[in-house]
């Protein structure tokens, strides 16, 4: 069966979101153009990884540039998307691994996320040459999301993405973990249920 490439060059919208009340989230990146919608499923942590890495490399090229890049210092509040994802959300698959990429003849950020792949096998040579040949062949590995993004949309999505990372649980005052509403056990209370 050939891989299937979800392409979006460019897309009318790419977006971090989730679904779900705070501490049962489900985190999505979701594209849209033409009328069709494909939203992958990640984690919590890849969401937060991709948006610091994507403002890491746009903060590279307008530095390499020497400021002549098409990459603006702050995300454009004119496209700023504060919208919820198109509903109804269908996961097409989980992402297991992510690259970003700067293309610096189109002035365009690449976005690549791929389906996460179970690996079956008992030796770690043999996991390695399974992995190493799965990032090799391209006509026929797995699922994959690649959407082309100008600079201004690339900082209006890690901004985003950045505000959804954040906007879920408060962190406890005393041990800094994530309260639940109807509090949780701190270790800073030897044990004590610590209230919201």
């Amino acid at each position: 069966m050939s891989r299937q490439v979800f392409l979006y060059d460019p897309p009318e919208r790419f977006v971090a979101g989730t679904v779900g009340l705070p501490g049962r989230r489900t985190f999505f990146l979701q594209a849209s153009a033409a009328g069709r919608v494909t939203s992958v499923a990640l984690e919590k942590t890849q969401v937060a990884a991709l948006a610091e890495r994507m403002d890491e490399l746009l903060d590279d090229v307008v530095r390499l540039s020497g400021g002549n890049a098409s990459v603006p210092a702050v995300a454009p509040t004119e496209i700023a998307d504060s919208a919820p994802l198109d509903s109804p959300v269908e996961e097409e698959f989980r992402v297991g691994t992510m690259a970003l990429a700067w293309d610096g003849d189109e002035q365009c950020m690449i976005v690549e996320a791929q389906a996460l792949v179970e690996l079956d096998g008992d030796e770690d040579e043999d996991l390695e040459a399974a992995e190493e040949q799965l990032l090799q062949d391209d006509e026929n590995g797995p699922p994959m999301l690649r959407v082309r993004l100008s600079g201004a949309q690339a900082r209006a999505f890690a901004k985003r993405a950045l505000e959804v990372v954040n906007a879920g649980r408060p962190p406890c005052p005393l041990c800094s973990l994530p309260l639940d509403p109807e509090g949780h056990v701190c270790p800073r209370q030897n044990g004590y249920r610590r209230d919201a």
